[in-house]
């Protein structure tokens, strides 16, 4: 399954440490998450640093693409239904 992401939007929940953003299947909206974790292995980031959600932010633009291209693999392993996902260490 492929997953169309033309909405660039993307938020950081401090209290989970993980930023969401969406993909599309057809008119299907699913949920995504990365957690920090996984954001700091791509990005050499410190999450006791200051400014954390600024930090984060730019390093998930900066891998926008590879993260991207993680969530349709994650998306395409799942059960039919399954509308939210949350992208790990593990997927990357």
């Amino acid at each position: 399954m492929t997953l169309n992401f033309p909405n660039e939007s993307r938020s950081y929940d401090s209290a989970k440490k993980r930023v969401r953003f969406w993909g599309y299947d057809g008119a299907i909206e699913i949920s995504f998450f990365v957690e920090a974790d996984a954001l700091k292995k791509l990005g050499r980031l410190s999450l006791e640093a200051t400014d954390i959600e600024a930090r984060v932010l730019s390093v998930f633009d900066a891998a926008r693409e590879r993260i991207h291209r993680v969530a349709d693999k994650v998306y395409g392993r799942s059960r039919r239904g399954d509308y939210v996902h949350c992208l790990t260490l593990a997927d990357f």
